[in-house]
């Protein structure tokens, strides 16, 4: 995800372990993997709500003429059955 090799990562636990010390590093290990699930959460989320209201923002295509005319002779059919029933 972030490209990090093996002595990148060392490097960060090291200066982490030296700026937060043995004793708060497994706190501070949870606190940020906490808040990293809850921002992919978040993120997720409005990713799913802008993908909905993208969809329904789409304009619907256009019918093709022979759809049209198909349409016309159904409607005209109804109209005739109606006429001629009532």
């Amino acid at each position: 995800m972030f490209n990090i090799g093996m002595q990148e990562l060392l490097l960060i636990a090291a200066v982490a372990l030296l700026v937060v010390g043995p004793k708060r590093l497994p706190d501070v290990a949870k606190s940020l993997g906490k808040g990293l699930a809850e921002f992919r959460k978040t993120a997720e989320g409005v990713t799913d709500s802008l993908k909905g209201t993208l969809q329904d923002d789409e304009p619907q295509s256009p019918q093709k003429e022979g759809e049209k005319g198909e349409d016309k002779a159904a409607e005209e059919k109804k109209l005739e059955g109606t006429a001629s029933n009532g």
